[in-house]
This record gives structure tokens, sequence and C-alpha cells, in this order.
């Protein structure tokens, strides 16, 4: 199976959003570059440096699905049935989405009512050899308290936030030790991450 990471931009004191899901300069090192990265959103495309380009472009080409919670799913609106890095999704909810369903019966999602652990399975059916996505926050977490979390990536913005919905909120167990960045590029407005998850204390 692939490999499962949970990845968002974060600013320096640990945020992915403000408290009302926007992210004010988080995303600021899409535009900070001159090389083009086009999505699959119509419209939309990055202007990256060239080390973010390349970073961005390994990290993409392996993606083979992402699994994300119903309130990132409501905040963006499911994409409008095709995610930016056009792979297919699995959304963690509660109860199933049926009228949204019903208007995007072309979408590659899929609801999993039965928790974060058969989201992961279903998202590495999916996947294949290739990388699972985890979108940070609830469903990172749980990742984590699971077992499931291979690599933390973190894409680090020069901003302090002061408050706002942290990449791994409420985490009520003790330190999780990370290994040692295996990426670290640095770049305009960023700085990418990439750390292994320790399974057990190599001491």
């Amino acid at each position: 199976m692939g490999t499962v990471v949970a990845q968002a931009s974060m600013s320096l004191d640990g945020y992915i959003a403000k408290a009302d899901n926007s992210i004010g300069r988080l995303f600021d090192w899409y535009e900070a570059g001159d090389v083009e990265f086009a999505t699959a959103t119509p419209g939309l495309t990055f202007h990256l440096t060239p080390g973010s380009a390349a970073y961005w472009r390994e990290w993409t080409a392996d993606l083979g699905a992402i699994v994300c919670g119903r309130t990132l799913f409501d905040v963006v609106d499911g994409w409008v049935g095709r995610h930016t890095m056009d792979v297919p999704v699995v959304v963690v909810t509660h109860r199933v989405p049926t009228e949204w369903a019903r208007n995007h019966p072309d979408a590659p999602f899929e609801f999993v009512t039965e928790g974060v652990a058969a989201a992961i399975v279903r998202a590495q059916e999916i996947a294949g050899s290739r990388t699972v996505a985890v979108a940070a926050g609830t469903i990172a977490v749980q990742c984590l308290q699971l077992g499931l979390l291979d690599v933390v990536a973190i894409d680090l913005v020069p901003v302090v936030m002061g408050g706002g919905r942290p990449f791994f909120p409420g985490l009520p167990i003790d330190d999780v030790r990370l290994g040692d960045p295996e990426v670290c590029i640095p770049s305009t407005r960023v700085t990418h991450l990439r750390m292994p998850v320790l399974r057990s204390d190599p001491s």
C-alpha cells in the first residue's frame, strides 16, 4: 500500500486556517514565483518558484487519493466535483450528502461513514502503491492516534496567526516523535518539510 501523508500549509505557530476556515497568508507562496503550475480547477494556475515547483510536481505526481473530513468538504463545496489536484477523494462523514452526490454523479468522490480507519483503507485501495494524502486537522489527529500515519508534510509559512485551526487539534496523547526531515526545501514565502512518523522509540 502507498504511504499515508498528512499535508498542509502551516503558520509558524502551528495553524492551518483561521477560526472561520479562511487561510489568510498561508497560500501566498502559490503566487511567489514565475513557474506556472496548472491545476484541475478552471482558471486556477499557481505561480511557483523553481524550488517549490519541483517539490510540488514530485508530490502531486505520486498522489493517488485524498482523505478529508466533512468540514473541509463543506467549506470548499466538494471542489465542485473535481479536486484541484484531480485525484479521487474519500470523505469521512456521519451522513452522506445525498443531494450533492446526485448533483455531481461523475465526481470521483466516496463517502465513508464507518470512521477514519475505514476511509484510509478505502483510499489505499483506490491509490494502490501511490500516496494517500490526509487533510490536516481532526482527520490527521485520528490517523496519528490509530497508527495509520507514515509522514507529516508541512509547507511552513513565515507568518504568525495567533490562533485558528491547528494542524493536530486536541491531540490527547503524549508527545509524538517524528524523524529528522527527509526533505527540507527553503523557498520564497515557504519552507517545504517532510518528516517520517516514528513507530517506536529508537533508543
